[in-house]
């Protein structure tokens, strides 16, 4: 995918590297890579080959990375980091809620400083977005500690989503997920891609259909496998 009007997200010549026995070990070796509007891309490779530190690298929450990178053609160091945050959201692997109802855990972002302008959803969306994923079961209510590890990861994907980022960048969303709730995440954020977004996810197992390219990151290096 080369750059193109509908680029949201471009990194250019990324490089990071991590402590070896005989001295730094390059993870990312000049990596470029750009997400249009309306891209869903898997990342692919061996375990230990950089994938997460890339997703970190691209939301800017890995020191040390080089290289250059730009959100809707500005670059990002024109753009505080925490808001470059608020575009280019990172979900991680493990679901990760804090003590208290489902209700607190998909309004946490609104307590950041960095939306404390914002109006956080009111109870009829965040109904709304539960019934998506398969979850209107769910009450708001519910202690979060009592949701199983499936539904914890669904109510962290509706968290970041919720926050409508121009930017997804998923690692292994489904990995916890049996095959009727991967599928429902599936869907869901192809449908942030179809309204304009760009989705990168890190993929073991399953395969999205929706993906409109599959690239394999080894050795440093990122090298597109089918479109």
């Amino acid at each position: 995918m080369g750059v193109s009007e509908t680029a949201l997200l471009s990194a250019r010549d990324l490089r990071a590297e991590r402590p070896g026995d005989d001295g730094p070990v390059a993870v990312l070796a000049g990596i470029d890579l750009t997400l249009n509007a309306g891209d869903v891309v898997e990342l692919a490779g061996p375990s230990g080959a950089g994938k997460t530190t890339l997703l970190l690298a691209l939301a800017r929450l890995l020191p040390g990375v080089t290289g250059d990178l730009h959100l809707v053609g500005v670059a990002a160091r024109d753009i505080p980091a925490a808001r470059w945050r608020t575009r280019v959201a990172l979900l991680p692997q493990r679901a990760t809620l804090v003590p208290g109802t489902v209700a607190t855990n998909l309004r946490l972002p609104w307590e950041l400083q960095v939306r404390s302008q914002d109006e956080a959803p009111g109870d009829g969306a965040l109904r709304d977005a539960l019934t998506d994923v398969g979850l209107g079961g769910v009450s708001l209510d519910r202690d979060a500690s009592r949701l199983s590890v499936g539904q914890a990861s669904r109510i962290a994907l509706l968290r970041v989503l919720l926050t409508q980022p121009s930017v997804l960048l998923l690692d292994e969303p489904d990995a916890s997920l049996d095959d009727a709730s991967a599928a429902q995440v599936a869907r869901k954020t192809a449908a942030f891609a179809a309204a304009g977004g760009a989705v990168l996810r890190i993929s073991h197992v399953r395969a999205d259909a929706a993906a409109c390219a599959r690239y394999r990151l080894e050795h440093g290096l990122l090298t597109q496998v089918s479109a």
